[in-house]
């Protein structure tokens, strides 16, 4: 099968488009042709190496044989399961994540049943389809952590991103007053999701837009913790996902963290998401009654799959960058 495959931490031209064995699927695996995936910030943020604490995970010098094919979302059609699987048969219309095992950038990518792998919404496109994972499921993770309540006024900064469409929806889901912070170009784009209010963040700081949020909710780490901690309410959650990913950043924001949590300023709330069971599920039952939607900037094939990666590194990008293997028919 055809796959992006990546032997050293570099810029985008470190990938190429190699032919690699098939995965094979296990006992209690599923196989999936791969019709869509997406570049997602953990994807690119790997490929660098960056944050360096991660090359504990995916090698030190050189990425490890089994992270050397990206990808960490996916659609596509069930090609064959392992004899224990009983959720899914061969034919059947999929959406799921490897998450950080990777893969999904190649023709053909092994899951576990029981991981985040569902039925695709039939509303639902492939390539739509494939990007619901990585920001549904993070917006839903730490929305879920900031205790979101109906009638809190949260805060989305970064709101056009990713995570940040998500986290405007399900915000809006859950019965919060949203406003969404974006540039100039996105501020339809994030109305149109259902925000209350929208701020420019070139021509205007949040915290003087407003104040007294329940949730400030940083999907891309670039609030800033003097302008997000005059804006909340004292003992609000701020959430903090993305950032620079250099050491000093991140033990920076971790002591922070810390001191602010305990003079009771502010809960703060950030890590790694973890899908828990029946999220994927979830999100599928509000994409099938028109709740919750995905948003693709750039659509690209497997061999401008470094053109993709430069694209979504560069940090300007509306919703997902799609790569497509198949065509894109429901």
């Amino acid at each position: 099968m055809k796959a992006a495959v990546y032997t050293r931490y570099g810029p985008p031209d470190v990938l190429e488009i190699k032919d690699v064995e098939m995965p094979v699927p296990r006992d209690n695996d599923v196989l999936v042709r791969v019709h869509a995936t997406t570049v997602a910030a953990g994807d690119w943020r790997v490929r660098k190496g960056d944050p360096w604490i991660g090359k504990f995970m995916t090698g030190l010098w050189s990425p490890r044989k089994r992270f050397r094919i990206l990808g960490m979302e996916f659609a596509g059609r069930v090609e064959s399961v392992g004899k224990a699987v009983t959720r899914f048969a061969a034919g059947d219309q999929v959406f799921g994540a490897s998450g950080f095992t990777f893969g999904a950038h190649a023709e053909y990518v092994c899951v576990f049943e029981d991981g985040l792998l569902e039925k695709k919404p039939a509303n639902m496109s492939f390539e739509e389809a494939a990007a619901v994972l990585f920001g549904g499921v993070s917006a839903l993770h730490f929305l879920r952590k900031a205790k979101i309540q109906a009638g809190q006024k949260v805060l989305i900064y970064g709101a056009s991103g990713s995570v940040g469409v998500f986290a405007v929806q399900l915000a809006k889901h859950f019965g919060a007053h949203v406003t969404g912070v974006c540039s100039t170009a996105n501020l339809d784009l994030v109305k149109s999701l259902g925000a209350d209010q929208v701020v420019d963040y070139t021509r205007e700081d949040f915290s003087k837009a407003s104040r007294g949020y329940d949730v400030v909710f940083d999907t891309v780490g670039k609030s800033g913790w003097s302008r997000t901690l005059k804006a909340l309410k004292r003992g609000g959650f701020y959430v903090r996902v993305g950032g620079s990913g250099r050491l000093t950043s991140i033990l920076g924001d971790v002591f922070r963290g810390i001191l602010v949590s305990l003079t009771g300023a502010a809960k703060v709330v950030g890590g790694v998401s973890r899908g828990a069971a029946g999220d994927l599920s979830f999100l599928k039952g509000l994409i099938e009654t028109g709740e919750l939607r995905t948003v693709i900037d750039r659509r690209y094939s497997l061999d401008d799959i470094a053109e993709a990666h430069r694209h979504a590194e560069a940090g300007h990008k509306r919703g997902h960058v799609v790569i497509l293997l198949e065509p894109t028919s429901r």
